[in-house]
């Protein structure tokens, strides 16, 4: 089953300090946000996302081309990160967090809550832009943490062997096809996975990603896979359908996966499906 492409960056990357990756990644989260809110969410995102970036919208499209033909629009975005990872190379980063959209603007008292995932690649003048972006709504939650961190390995896997994610994946993909769901995420899933599915409060480690996970229905993901990588991150999004026990279709939509090296295994740290809108 050779359904899994890789696209691997080898790109010149300051060598740096993989705290500085990361400090330079919070730094473009809140420039972000800072963008969105003097200029508009429109031309924050044509600014911050990268030319290729990807968005949902409802289906895959170049965010950038998307958002330049919209017009403006009044509503208020902000954000703030709470989790930051970085590959040892500095090539690749992710970033998650809680969002508030207020639909009429920083005084509407209406909000919606959620969470999203930003995934960041270098840029040719060292600048880091969103390659992908996307998220899930869903009730107020309890608290909405402020500070942000990173696991405490993050950086330190250099890849030497140079591991595929593409290729070590394709073990946790027959195993959906075959046994379901459940089971493979439980083989594959990191201890500290962010798990999230729309309408419903993110996990944020694998105990309460499995619970999330739990009588899941079957899931059919896209056989054509292209895998982005730089060292010992790595990620991938395509289309999924949901269906019954009977093969009745209940839902399709694109999925986004962040994989991570750890001791010489890919697992999955970041697991997030769009729905399309019926």
């Amino acid at each position: 089953m050779k359904t899994l492409t890789v696209l691997l960056l080898l790109l010149a990357v300051p060598v740096v300090s993989a705290q500085t990756f990361h400090k330079k990644i919070f730094d473009t989260e809140k420039a972000f946000e800072k963008t969105v809110a003097e200029k508009g969410i429109r031309d924050g995102f044509v600014e911050f996302l990268s030319p290729v970036g990807v968005m949902f919208m409802p289906d895959a499209t170049n965010g950038r081309e998307a958002w330049t033909k919209r017009p403006p629009s009044p509503a208020s975005l902000t954000w703030n990160p709470i989790w930051i990872d970085v590959s040892s190379n500095g090539a690749i980063a992710y970033s998650v967090g809680n969002s508030q959209l207020r639909a009429n603007g920083k005084d509407d008292p209406n909000v919606v809550y959620g969470h999203y995932l930003s995934i960041w690649m270098i840029q040719t003048d060292g600048a880091y832009r969103a390659e992908l972006d996307t998220g899930i709504n869903h009730e107020k939650p309890a608290a909405e943490p402020v500070e942000w961190k990173s696991p405490a390995d993050s950086g330190k896997e250099l890849n030497s062997d140079r591991i595929s994610a593409a290729d070590s994946s394709v073990s946790f993909y027959e195993k959906v096809a075959k046994v379901g769901p459940e089971d493979a995420y439980k083989s594959f899933l990191a201890n500290d996975a962010i798990v999230m599915r729309q309408g419903k409060l993110p996990a944020f480690d694998k105990k309460a990603a499995i619970m999330l996970l739990k009588d899941s229905p079957r899931i059919a993901f896209s056989k054509r896979k292209l895998f982005t990588e730089a060292a010992d991150l790595g990620y991938v999004h395509g289309p999924y359908a949901l269906t019954d026990e009977k093969g009745a279709e209940l839902e399709r939509g694109n999925f986004v996966q962040v994989w991570r090296l750890r001791n010489k295994k890919w697992l999955i740290v970041a697991d997030v499906l769009i729905p399309l809108r019926k």
